[in-house]
């Protein structure tokens, strides 16, 4: 099978790019390959004829959205309908990544089920619920899969950037009223694999890895196993740290579509411990 990954340059899609896999993978990205100039990218999909598409690629960056609305929108909502076309074109499947941030959070005790009905407040969380659905208005195959709190190795990511405030400040506060799961990258990448070999039906996957915490309990356990237990971490309510926009404060996901395929991630300690196993190897964060 060929699949093609779109944003193979990001943290995402370097790690599918980097996955031992018997299939073959080409990828396209910025500045080469733009998704939300249709008429050139549409055409260049066609042209390299994949059996599947993984679209990794959106504009992340939460609190940038609010200023940028329109360049948001352009990415993750008008790019995702425009990588459909192509997939639908081709009849091949898409899988579209999203975000548990299409959810509020606002929902004490259970985690939200594939099923839930999605209610996104910030301009992000808006325009990757356009994405979801414009790649299902456009296309029939199209499996969508929402992740959260994405780390891998690296410093673009939440423990690379925790690691390096500690080191520079020898202090930290973190919030500890926001609740998420966090979802490493080198586990997601063989899960979305796994969907396409097993001809997975269209439809919404929740992949993170095991277990949930907040924010202060990821930053804990990421000094924990990276050698920097000593630093200490006060935590602090989200009210303390002003953003422009909000992230919600319990979009927990559970995993019921995929785990009834066979396909679970494994606990998120354990994904903080490769992590920092690498980040002790290399001796310093060079990015990713």
């Amino acid at each position: 099978m060929k699949i093609l990954i779109v944003g193979h340059k990001g943290q995402l899609g370097r790690i599918l790019m980097a996955t031992p896999t018997p299939h073959e993978r080409v990828g396209i990205d910025l500045p080469e390959q733009d998704i939300t100039h249709a008429a050139e990218a549409i055409p260049a999909i066609l042209a390299l004829a994949p059996d599947a598409v993984i679209n990794p690629a959106a504009f992340t960056n939460v609190d940038a959205a609010e200023a940028n609305p329109d360049l948001a929108y352009r990415v993750n909502a008008h790019g995702a309908g425009t990588i459909a076309r192509a997939c639908h074109s081709l009849g091949i499947p898409l899988i579209q990544i999203s975000s548990n941030e299409v959810f509020d959070g606002t929902r004490a005790g259970q985690p939200y089920d594939e099923w839930d009905q999605a209610h996104a407040l910030s301009t992000y969380a808006r325009s990757k619920l356009a994405g979801e659905n414009a790649a299902r208005f456009y296309h029939d195959q199209v499996l969508i899969v929402r992740i959260a709190w994405l780390f891998a190795p690296g410093d673009a990511n939440f423990p690379g950037k925790i690691c390096a405030v500690a080191d520079k400040q020898g202090a930290l506060k973190v919030v500890d009223d926001e609740f998420g799961n966090p979802t490493y990258a080198p586990d997601l990448a063989p899960a979305l694999f796994a969907l396409l070999d097993r001809q997975a039906p269209p439809g919404i996957y929740h992949l993170t890895n095991a277990g949930a915490c907040s924010r202060y309990e990821f930053a804990c356990e990421v000094l924990r196993q990276s050698g920097r237990g000593h630093i200490p971490v006060t935590p602090i309510p989200h009210t303390a740290w002003p953003r422009p926009s909000q992230p919600p404060l319990r979009a927990l996901l559970a995993n019921r579509a995929a785990a009834a395929l066979g396909i679970q991630l494994r606990p998120w300690q354990e994904a903080v411990a490769e992590w920092a196993a690498w980040e002790k190897g290399n001796g310093q964060i060079h990015g990713g």
